[in-house]
């Protein structure tokens, strides 16, 4: 196996589009362009968004020297499957790989007859939270809309099972790659791609304040989740440096503005420290920060990652959380821990797989 960071992408792939780039109008021109009828655009978005389709050769109802014309002009890009980690609780962690050596990191989550896909945004983040093991390895590049939800594609096609949820809550920063993240919802909400209702499709930001701004004025009903991991300034500038200049107040403002806008409830995510965030200051900073918002609280357990500094909190302490927070009229969960006997955290998989190949 080769070392993702030092594979050389096929010359030839990378000379000619990804069809997944090209948009209907795209491929009505190139139809046109090889004097085929219009409605062969139709068969090919087909084959390419809804059956997942690896080579032109799988498309059956297209001419054979049609598809010999495709294969020219075009490449299908696809994922490589590099590994692919199984949970006792049913979940599959995946380290994909695309044409130029660049792999990130997805997860099919299978529970009561659904099938939730957790979906990263970039390979790598630059965001630099103390916390998470993809952050340490910094920013390769972000990931197109087809690539985005190719990850999708490729579980759905593992479990051979519908995908009913996506959180864009894998590697990187979702606003950080704001329009493709929109086109591969976009794709992922439309009755000719996956078919995901709206509302089951969720970014999850660190708090890039201009593109939640921007996110309210989606005419989608997409679900916004902020990670927020401590309503104290000096504790969440030290967690989320990437988002330092972004104060506390100026997110409570936007949120405030966000819920006006769009009425719908966005989710606050919170993965409790032991010794840090799950102080009695910083559960009475959470409860003041949220008692006046409609929001949701969602409490993470932290996830333990070799070389860390971060410990997760106690059972009990959680709860804690919970009943306090209850207590001034804020709903609070605690997320289930789903993979916690494989590689769970985001980018632990891609750093142990590297590790391993510089032995």
């Amino acid at each position: 196996m080769q070392d993702d960071n030092t594979r050389q992408p096929d010359q030839k792939t990378t000379n000619r589009p990804d069809i997944h780039s090209l948009s209907h109008k795209d491929l009505l021109a190139l139809f046109e362009e090889l004097g085929q009828p219009k409605f062969r655009a139709k068969q090919v978005e087909e084959w390419v968004w809804e059956k997942n389709a690896s080579s032109f050769d799988d498309m059956t109802n297209l001419p054979k020297s049609l598809r010999a014309a495709l294969s020219e002009r075009c490449s299908m890009g696809g994922v490589e499957e590099v590994v692919k980690q199984v949970s006792q609780d049913g979940s599959r962690k995946y380290l994909l790989r695309y044409s130029d050596g660049v792999s990130v990191e997805c997860v099919g989550m299978p529970s009561r007859g659904k099938l939730a896909v957790c979906a990263s945004s970039q390979a790598g983040c630059a965001m630099g939270c103390a916390f998470c093991a993809t952050g340490a390895a910094g920013l390769t590049r972000s990931l197109t809309a087809g690539e985005i939800y190719e990850q999708v594609m490729h579980v759905r096609d593992d479990f051979d099972t519908r995908v009913t949820s996506v959180v864009m809550m894998g590697q990187g920063e979702p606003f950080m790659n704001y329009d493709a993240v929109l086109g591969a919802l976009r794709k992922l909400n439309s009755p000719e791609g996956a078919g995901i209702g709206a509302r089951h499709l969720t970014v999850s930001t660190c708090g890039v304040i201009p593109m939640i701004k921007k996110f309210a004025n989606e005419p989608e009903q997409f679900t916004l989740a902020v990670s927020l991991h401590s309503a104290v300034q000096r504790t969440r500038d030290m967690l989320m440096p990437g988002v330092k200049k972004y104060s506390l107040l100026h997110l409570y403002d936007v949120m405030g503005e966000y819920v006006d806008k769009t009425g719908r409830r966005p989710t606050y995510e919170y993965a409790l420290i032991r010794g840090v965030n799950d102080t009695e200051e910083e559960l009475a900073s959470l409860c003041d920060f949220c008692r006046s918002n409609l929001a949701h609280v969602n409490l993470i357990q932290l996830n333990n990652v070799r070389g860390s500094k971060f410990q997760p909190t106690s059972e009990a302490r959680a709860q804690e959380f919970i009943r306090r927070l209850a207590s001034v009229g804020v709903e609070a969960t605690i997320r289930n821990s789903r993979g916690s006997d494989i590689d769970a955290a985001c980018g632990q998989l891609r750093q142990n797989v590297e590790r391993a190949l510089r032995r």
